[in-house]
């Protein structure tokens, strides 16, 4: 009978850990909260700052691309500001966040969390004309609760939300660059 308690509880962790991961249970106790950065990350792109913008912007403000759709999915979009799904794979699973992105042209980008494995996300990017082009620069902090539970919890999301920016960044940079180069007659 106590082996069936014991498989029951596992059970029941596997089932919330796989929610937790998933986005469909989203936890924000608001108690032992801790704060960590995300990146900095920076991309230097050889394309003007307002094209490098409108890769960025284009996928959430105009039409999704059909590459894109299983990644993401605008559920609400406003002139500057969209509500939108993200699908990213995690852990064996298809993670689901919801955030805000806000767009101030041609210089930077804000998403803001509304539900996700975490309670708290916060992230920009801040877009800086070079001589060569443009310099993506993406800050931003993640915190959850529970103090050093939380913290373990917080570093292993970080480690997957980072990858999943930096895999992301590295196609606006190519995207970006590809549409700056000069036209073959």
């Amino acid at each position: 009978m106590r082996g069936r308690g014991v498989a029951g509880m596992a059970g029941l962790g596997v089932l919330l850990w796989a929610l937790v991961v998933r986005g469909s249970l989203a936890l924000d106790l608001g108690i032992g909260r801790r704060v960590r950065p995300l990146g900095p990350l920076t991309f230097e792109i050889a394309a003007p700052r307002d094209v490098v913008f409108d890769v960025v912007a284009g996928p959430y403000l105009g039409r999704t691309p059909r590459a894109l759709r299983e990644k993401l999915e605008v559920l609400e979009r406003g002139a500057d500001l969209v509500l939108a799904a993200h699908h990213t794979p995690a852990y064996g699973l298809r993670a689901t966040t919801l955030e805000t992105v806000r767009f101030e042209r041609p210089e930077r980008v804000h998403f803001r969390l509304v539900r996700g494995p975490v309670p708290h996300v916060v992230e920009r990017f801040e877009l800086r004309e070079t001589a060569d082009g443009t310099e993506l620069e993406y800050v931003g902090e993640l915190g959850t609760d529970l103090w050093a539970l939380g913290t373990l919890w917080g570093d292993a999301v970080a480690r997957t939300w980072v990858a999943t920016v930096e895999s992301s960044l590295a196609g606006v940079k190519a995207e970006a660059e590809r549409r700056s180069r000069p036209k073959r007659a």
